[in-house]
C-alpha cells in the first residue's frame, strides 16, 4: 500500500484541501459501509485507534478522531486554519500537522518565500518528516495553493524547493490556482510570474488550475439546468456570474472532484491501476515542459438536478471541448505530448480503446509520440454517478496562459510598479523579476517550437529583461 502527503498553503490551499478532505470522507463512507480501515482508507488517512472506523461522513458525530488525515497546513494568517479548527473536520488534523502566523504575506512573494519561507523552515521540514515517517510506503507529495497571494505563490514554491531538497526521489505533484484578469490583489502577475519560474524548476507535474475558468464552468452549468445547482446535498437558485461574483465555495468542489478522480486509482481497486509516479513518467518528457490542463466531466458536485447518465461516449468528448478545461485554453489547433484519461465507474477496456480511437483525428500528437495515451479504470464511480472521465493533457494550448500571464506581468513591470514593495524585503533584488520573466518567455518559446510543425524541443536563447 503507497501513500500520499497533501500540503495545503494559504486561503485558498487549505480551503480546497478541507474540502477534498470532506469529500474523500464521504466517498469511503459510501462505499466501505462496514467502516474497515483497508488499503483505500490508509492511502490519505492513518488510524489512530486500533479498533475500525464507522465511516461517517465528516458531518457526523461519529468516531470520526479515530482517522487523522496524511496532511500538512500552513498559513502566515490564522483565521482559515482557525475556521476549520472550529468545523466538522477539526478532528481530522492534530496541532503537529498545522503551522500558523499572525500577520500573513500582504500579498507579497517575497515576504512568504524570502521572510517566512526563512524563518518558518525548520518547523516546515519537521512537520514534512513526520508526515513522511507516518508513511509505510510514501509515494507522492500534493501541494495546493494560490498563484496570485504572498502566502501561496511565496510560501507555496519555497515549500516545493524544500521538499525538492528534502525528498527528491517522492514525486511532487502541485495543483496551483491562477488569478483572474479582474483580480482584486493588483500585485498578482509579479507573484504568478515569480511563482512560476519555481514551478518550471521544482515540480514534478503542475495541474494549472484558473478562477476564471471555474467561474465560465459555473455559468455553464447553470445555463444547463435553469438556474438550479446543486452543490454537495444542498440546492440553491443562482444567477449569472459576473466577474466580481465569485462563489468560492462552488469553485472549490471542482478542485476538488478533480482530485479525488486523480487520485481513485490510489484510494480504490479497479481494472486498470495508475500509480501516480506514472503520471509524470508518461505525461513529462521534457522537465521544464511539466504543465498539465486537467478537464472533467461531469463535474460531479454542479450536476443538474435530476440529470440523467451521460453517455459515455459523451464525457470523453467532454473532455476534450473547451468548457471543460480548468483554465482558459482551446484545444483546437493544439499539439499534445502526452494525455492521460482516468476513468471511474462502469467503463470496459473495450469503451476506452474505441473512444481512444474515434478521438485520434482531433488529438493531435507529436511525431515522436504518435500513442502517447495513458489510462486507468476504477471501478468505484463518484457518489451520485454511475461514471466519470478526467483528462490531464500536457498539450502546447497551455501556452495561451502563459503568454496572458505575461502581458500582465509586463504591464506592470514597464512602470516599476508597486516594486518598492518587493525590494525592501531582505534578501530580494530586482534580478529575480527579470530571471522569472525570462524564464516564462523561454517556456513560451519551447511550447511555440513544438508548435511550429516538427513537434520537436529547440534549444532557445535566455532572453534578457531590460531593467
Amino acid at each position: 500500500m503507497t501513500q500520499s502527503v497533501v500540503v495545503q498553503i494559504g486561503q485558498c490551499g487549505n480551503q480546497i484541501g478541507c474540502r477534498f478532505w470532506d469529500l474523500a470522507l464521504q466517498e469511503h463512507a459510501h462505499f466501505n459501509q462496514w467502516g474497515r480501515y483497508d488499503d483505500a482508507t490508509g492511502t490519505f488517512f492513518r488510524n489512530v485507534d486500533s479498533l475500525s472506523w464507522n465511516g461517517v461522513s465528516c458531518a457526523d458525530n461519529g468516531r470520526i478522531q479515530q482517522l487523522k488525515a496524511r496532511a500538512v497546513l500552513l498559513d502566515m494568517e490564522e483565521g482559515v486554519i482557525s475556521e476549520i479548527l472550529k468545523g466538522p473536520l477539526r478532528e481530522l488534523f492534530d496541532t503537529t500537522q498545522l503551522l500558523t502566523g499572525v500577520s500573513g504575506a500582504g500579498n507579497n512573494w517575497a515576504v512568504g518565500h524570502l521572510t517566512y519561507g526563512s524563518s518558518y523552515r525548520d518547523k516546515i521540514v519537521d512537520q514534512l518528516r513526520k508526515a513522511a515517517e507516518q508513511c509505510s510506503c510514501l509515494q507522492s507529495f500534493f501541494l495546493i495553493h494560490s498563484m496570485g497571494g504572498g502566502t501561496g505563490s511565496g510560501l507555496g514554491t519555497r515549500v516545493l524547493r524544500l521538499l525538492q531538497d528534502e525528498f527528491p526521489e517522492v514525486c511532487r505533484i502541485v495543483i496551483p490556482v491562477c488569478p483572474s484578469a479582474d483580480d482584486d490583489v493588483i500585485v498578482s502577475p509579479y507573484n504568478s510570474t515569480l511563482a512560476m519560474r519555481e514551478l518550471t524548476e521544482n515540480a514534478d507535474c503542475v495541474l494549472l488550475v484558473e478562477n476564471q475558468a471555474l467561474v465560465d464552468i459555473l455559468n455553464m452549468e447553470h445555463a444547463s439546468c435553469g438556474g438550479q445547482l446543486r452543490k454537495g446535498n444542498i440546492i440553491s437558485a443562482v444567477g449569472r456570474l459576473t466577474g466580481s461574483e465569485k462563489p468560492f465555495d462552488a469553485m472549490n468542489d471542482i478542485v476538488a472532484n478533480m482530485l479525488l478522480n486523480l487520485t481513485s486509482s490510489a484510494r480504490f481497486e479497479g481494472s486498470l491501476n495508475m500509480d501516480l509516479n506514472e503520471i509524470a513518467m508518461n505525461l513529462v518528457p521534457f522537465p521544464r515542459l511539466n504543465y498539465l490542463i486537467p478537464s472533467l466531466s461531469p463535474v460531479s458536485t454542479l450536476a443538474r438536478v435530476s440529470e440523467p447518465t451521460r453517455r459515455l461516449d459523451k464525457l470523453f468528448s467532454d473532455v476534450f471541448s473547451k468548457g471543460h478545461h480548468l483554465i482558459k485554453a482551446d484545444p483546437k489547433r493544439s499539439l499534445y505530448l502526452g494525455c492521460a484519461l482516468m476513468l471511474r465507474g462502469n467503463v470496459h477496456m473495450s469503451d476506452l480503446r474505441r473512444n481512444i480511437e474515434r478521438l485520434k483525428s482531433v488529438v493531435p500528437f507529436v511525431s515522436w509520440n504518435p500513442e502517447g495515451w495513458k489510462t486507468s479504470i476504477c471501478s468505484v464511480p463518484p457518489i451520485g454517478h454511475t461514471r466519470s472521465v478526467l483528462a490531464l493533457a500536457n498539450t502546447t494550448a497551455i501556452k495561451s496562459t502563459f503568454m496572458e500571464m505575461r502581458v500582465r506581468f509586463h504591464k506592470l513591470y514597464r512602470k516599476k510598479a508597486h516594486l518598492h514593495h518587493y525590494l525592501q524585503v531582505e534578501g530580494m533584488e530586482e534580478s529575480l523579476f527579470s530571471e522569472a520573466a525570462t524564464s516564462l518567455d523561454s517556456l513560451i518559446e519551447e511550447y511555440h517550437h513544438l508548435d511550429a510543425g516538427t513537434g520537436k524541443l529547440i534549444p532557445v536563447a535566455r532572453l534578457k529583461v531590460a531593467q
